[in-house]
């Protein structure tokens, strides 16, 4: 404790934050596994199943675009709070008898969810940007770099701890013990989390959820095609291929994906590093054009892999570990970007617009990924995935260019 009051307030603040968000992950991670083990144990068809994160996904745009105006009026405590607590809520509301669980009362459960997470997503990441002076880009680079790395690498470790938890106390049992160690977090950052943090001071008008920054427009529409270039071929095309072509189990599938995402956000942690931070830059659109036009050639690979039939398991395989390294650190740039451009006056507008994009190329993707790998197959979903973050390279030309040593 002793040397916890020895930092900085902005440190112990952005400490809190990464606090909460983690504990957010691990069970959002865990509820997604839990949902998907035990509706499939009960003989739910994968259709009926990818139906029960409908909501979640759809709310997820909505929530970014309307959250950022929320945390701008009321503060980003409070919505990072509120969303800690719809979490509480929509876990509680699976631990009712099994006969309630239903479709639609499940479906309402992961809508809740999904603002819940959005939320406090949206409110940690701008909080980075009003706990870091704008003359210390280095650092708000390096901040959030980890908050989102550390983040996707706990969602993996979620999906572990969601079969474990099913496994030993049932999912009822999980539900509960998930819902009750979150809102003991949740009481401690009512008390502990900075007042008023994020507050605009001129109060914003409803239309100013659209951002008027050029800058931010661009890289939002960068990031809706890249979001969607992951999706298109990750989400069910690859688990079911996986499970089909290759004949894997659900739990070596699930675990493969789970390892994958651990590693992705360690990638995104050390992003600073591979992009030359430790030479003195940080990243500008030209950076964010690289690294996405890199990343364009690899989907068009495994599918030219695929098409001459060489060994599909290295090629995909070999291929995805690539990509998850190329995807993490042009994602990583992408969130340094967002935070650096946003104005510190009402923050999360800007940033609540720019992952309402981030959700709405999530949604794209993973619609599409079901309707084109069921009609034309793993091959046509990754041509589609080098159409995107070629687009998303194509839009990334026009973003700002800098010249910055730390």
């Amino acid at each position: 404790m002793h040397a916890l009051s020895a930092l900085s307030p902005e440190i112990r603040q952005y400490l809190l934050v990464t606090g909460n968000y983690w504990a957010f992950t691990l069970t959002d991670g865990a509820l997604r596994m839990l949902v998907v083990l035990h509706f499939h144990a009960l003989g739910y068809t994968p259709l009926q199943i990818a139906a029960l994160f409908l909501f979640y996904e759809i709310f997820g745009v909505i929530t970014n675009l309307v959250g950022g105006y929320l945390g701008a009026h009321l503060g980003l405590n409070r919505t990072m709070n509120l969303g800690l607590g719809m979490q509480v809520i929509a876990l509680l509301m699976l631990a009712v008898p099994a006969s309630w669980l239903t479709i639609p009362w499940v479906m309402g459960a992961q809508a809740l969810s999904g603002i819940a997470k959005d939320l406090n997503k949206m409110s940690a990441k701008s909080s980075i940007k009003l706990l870091v002076p704008d003359n210390q880009q280095g650092t708000l680079y390096q901040w959030v770099a980890i908050l989102t790395g550390s983040k996707n690498t706990l969602k993996g470790v979620g999906f572990f701890l969601g079969g474990a938890l099913l496994a030993l106390l049932g999912f009822k049992g999980a539900v509960v013990a998930m819902a009750a160690v979150l809102a003991l977090i949740w009481i401690g950052s009512l008390v502990m989390l900075k007042k008023d943090l994020g507050k605009a001071k001129a109060k914003p008008k409803f239309r100013d959820i659209l951002s008027k920054s050029r800058a931010i427009n661009i890289l939002s529409a960068a990031r809706l095609f890249l979001f969607g270039a992951r999706d298109v071929w990750f989400v069910v095309a690859l688990p079911v291929y996986l499970s089909t072509v290759f004949g894997w189990g659900f739990w070596l599938v699930g675990g493969f994906l789970a390892a994958w995402i651990i590693g992705y956000g360690i990638v995104q942690s050390l992003a600073p590093a591979i992009t030359g931070k430790q030479r003195g830059h940080v990243p500008d659109g030209r950076a964010a054009f690289v690294w996405a036009s890199l990343l364009a050639m690899l989907p068009a690979a495994i599918a030219i892999g695929l098409a001459a039939g060489w060994s599909a398991q290295i090629v995909l395989l070999g291929g995805l570990m690539l990509f998850g390294v190329l995807f993490a650190v042009n994602s990583s740039l992408h969130s340094y970007l967002i935070v650096s451009y946003a104005k510190e006056d009402g923050v999360s507008l800007d940033v609540g617009f720019y992952y309402m994009s981030n959700a709405l190329g999530r949604l794209i993707g993973t619609l599409l990924s079901g309707w084109v790998f069921q009609a034309y197959g793993l091959e046509v979903c990754l041509w589609i995935s080098t159409v995107f973050v070629f687009l998303a390279a194509s839009i990334s030309i026009a973003l700002p260019r800098h010249s910055q040593v730390m």
